[in-house]
């Protein structure tokens, strides 16, 4: 059965906390409802109908309470917001309403603790309960603590948890201590210390460190969930005698966590004109708010030429699936749907062992498992434990192939061992294994080497870090390392993030800007919490003590900014068109090319290279590529394909230096230059040896650009500049 709470809030709304003090930006109420807040949304969310809430307000303009309406003195300015009970987004609007500042300053706070221990004991009664009451005020007000004593001895009677928060209260442990506190705020804060020190079950604090700790996620507790209750097998207990069988029960360990979904609604104020209709009247309301949930109909036409529009309904009861056979239709019901289904039973069967060391932690499948004895049963208590040690000591895992209940599908789990010694908890963990048709496997050039397509091998390239880059980078990480980073009282090293601090960011922070919605439905969502970003970014500290290695690896690594890139007169980026044509489908072939065409010449070009099996295809590409830049020119009518030409020529260039093949480029261009200069391409080219050429910067490629190259940096330059 589900715990069963009961927790009434006392706020407090004095005149004092619409003020703002300690240099803070907003009111000691505002700073205060940051904490309620997240209280009350966190009950709203989970949706229990058996965590109940009250909310009293303390120094209210008007009174209304039991206790004032018996008559009883000392109970005024202080009003049930809302009884003691379940709370929904429709009451946190109202109370967001009704808690705001009053000119109010005569309430008695162990008053309205009386009025919240009444509410308590008459709804809870005498069943189970969890009952807690948290007072939240600035104690500014006058207190009579005539009957402090009664008060707190009623508390403890009922079994009741009293909670104070005070805004700028001191708290040695939280290491606050307010200055020039006024003598009503000392004495105050003095009395309510003292009467949860009465209590056997209190807290008292700083609304500071309240506020903080809200930051920290909530983790959902969940309860065991048996999901296999049934022999675990070792060999074929029906047909041999040697096999091994004992009952086990299987757990969940770990649990997928996923963010809520969202849902459709539809506004039931903008619907307000319409008639309603079935579709409407069977809408369900959304928690009381102006939203309901969005029914969706789905109709199914087939053609009739006797039904009216050559259309005629059909019920979702006459139609039956079927699949694509090339321009056929082939049906496939339900009966032919269960031959495809694999036919199992329920079982949890030991497929055989593996060493520890060979399993890898990344071929974990999903969640993880628990399997232990069944109770009360010391035949499967020493099976397993026998089991489990026998693993231990071998250091081995078990496969096992588990079924979970008949027609289930099967899995591959995989069974660690977890001895009683290890952590008082005899148990065999397990994790499912993934099948061969879940495995994907993929080849990536080596990072220590370049392999050309000769088959050189290259350790040195401008691909591959240097030495010095190498150091640079050993460097950093060690400047970079967390776990020297936070260190204790003593100067031990601390754990930076500790394993029950490590959240998942994009539950919680939805989780977060949800709640924030529903509080406030039009004012931004704040930032995400500071301990959802730990592992964004290094911290600050670690980084400033790096910057020494850092500066030192953006040099070695020649780290450079890229400059922007040039926007279209409209403000977005034009769509470059290749100067030579481009056909995809051509680009895209997997068949083996053998020539280039001068319509098709780049795609043909790159796909013949991809291809190359030996540097006599790379050689007769470069060829025919060179014969088409040589055909261009000469055909070229004035310099209407000089731009085309130039393009081939490029994209031959940055071809031929990936390829780590230069020389075949540098030879071409040089008897290029010399039939240009010439006249050889039927008249004068010079336009197309200077202004494409040599201002496109398609010269010999240098050393720099290609290591293999023999062509230093000075003999491109005087290639270019000589005119003969």
């Amino acid at each position: 059965m589900a715990d069963k709470e009961a927790t009434v809030y006392i706020v407090d709304l004095g005149e004092s906390m619409g003020d703002c003090h300690n240099g803070r930006t907003e009111s000691d109420l505002d700073f205060s409802m940051k904490y309620v807040w997240d209280k009350l949304t966190n009950t709203v969310a989970a949706n229990r109908k058996t965590w109940t809430v009250g909310v009293v307000g303390l120094n209210t303009d008007d009174t209304n309470n039991p206790q004032a309406n018996d008559d009883l003195d000392g109970y005024d300015h202080i009003s049930v917001l809302h009884e003691l009970g379940p709370i929904t987004r429709a009451s946190l609007k109202s109370l967001k309403e009704s808690l705001q500042p009053t000119h109010v300053s005569g309430g008695d706070a162990i008053s309205a603790i009386v009025v919240a221990t009444n509410m308590i004991e008459v709804f809870t009664k005498k069943l189970k309960y969890k009952r807690r009451i948290v007072l939240v005020t600035n104690g500014e007000s006058p207190i009579d603590d005539e009957s402090a004593d009664e008060v707190a001895a009623k508390i403890n009677e009922c079994g009741i948890e009293l909670v104070v928060i005070g805004i700028d209260f001191d708290d040695p442990e939280y290491g606050f201590k307010e200055e020039d506190k006024s003598r009503t705020k000392r004495n105050n804060e003095e009395i309510l210390r003292k009467l949860v020190e009465q209590c056997k079950e209190g807290l008292f604090g700083t609304m500071a460190q309240a506020v903080e700790e809200t930051a920290i996620p909530r983790i959902k507790p969940v309860r065991p969930f048996k999901a296999y209750d049934g022999p675990l097998t070792l060999g074929d207990p029906e047909n041999y005698q040697s096999a091994i069988s004992f009952h086990v029960e299987r757990y969940f360990k770990t649990k997928r966590a996923t963010p809520p979904s969202a849902s459709t609604v539809v506004s039931n104020l903008e619907r307000g004109g319409l008639s309603q209709t079935q579709t409407l009247d069977e809408d369900v309301e959304m928690g009381g708010t102006d939203f309901s949930g969005v029914k969706q109909l789905r109709s199914y036409k087939v053609d009739d030429p006797t039904a009216p529009g050559g259309k005629r309904d059909v019920d979702i009861g006459e139609l039956a699936k079927g699949y694509e056979y090339g321009r056929s239709l082939v049906p496939f019901g339900m009966t032919e749907m269960d031959i495809t289904k694999f036919q199992t039973k329920k079982s949890f069967t030991i497929l055989g062992f593996v060493p520890a060391s060979s399993y890898r932690e990344f071929l974990n499948m999903g969640e993880t498992g628990v399997i232990v004895a069944q109770r009360h049963n010391e035949e499967a208590e020493l099976g397993l434990s026998a089991l489990i040690h026998k693993l231990w000591d071998l250091e081995s895992y078990a496969v096992a192939r588990y079924v979970q209940k008949d027609g289930a599908q099967p899995q591959i789990l995989l069974l660690k061992p977890n001895p009683a010694y290890a952590d008082n908890f005899e148990c065999l963990y397990d994790v499912p294994l993934p099948f061969a048709e879940d495995v994907r496997t993929y080849q990536f050039p080596p990072l220590d080497k370049v392999l050309t397509v000769t088959g050189n091998v290259l350790k040195e390239h401008r691909l591959l870090p240097s030495q010095d880059l190498k150091e640079a980078m050993s460097d950093f990480v060690d400047a970079m390392d967390l776990s020297n980073y936070e260190v204790d009282e003593n100067g031990n090293p601390v754990e930076f993030a500790p394993i029950d601090e490590l959240y998942n960011p994009t539950i919680h922070r939805i989780n977060q800007a949800i709640r924030a919605r529903a509080v406030e439905e039009d004012a931004p969502i704040g930032p995400p919490a500071e301990i959802l970003m730990r592992y964004s970014k290094p911290p600050q500290r670690l980084i400033d003590k790096a910057k020494s290695e850092i500066a030192t690896l953006i040099d070695a690594a020649e780290v450079k900014k890229v400059p922007e890139k040039a926007q279209g007169r409209r403000g977005r980026k034009e769509t470059v068109k290749p100067l030579s044509g481009l056909d995809i489908d051509a680009l895209l072939s997997d068949k083996k090319r053998t020539t280039i065409s001068s319509e098709n010449a780049i795609p043909e070009f790159k796909q013949m290279l991809a291809t190359a099996a030996d540097d006599a295809t790379v050689e007769s590409a470069v060829k025919q590529m060179g014969e088409i830049v040589r055909k261009l020119v000469r055909d070229s009518f004035a310099n209407v394909l000089y731009a085309r030409a130039a393009e081939n020529l490029r994209v031959m260039r940055e071809e031929m230096i990936a390829f780590e093949m230069p020389g075949l480029y540098n030879k071409f261009v040089a008897g290029l230059k010399k039939s240009l200069l010439s006249g050889e391409l039927n008249g004068d080219r010079r336009e197309m040896w200077f202004r494409h050429v040599v201002a496109g910067k398609l010269g010999l490629i240098t050393k720099e650009e290609s290591e293999v190259s023999e062509v230093t940096v000075e003999e491109a330059r005087v290639f270019l500049s000589a005119t003969s």
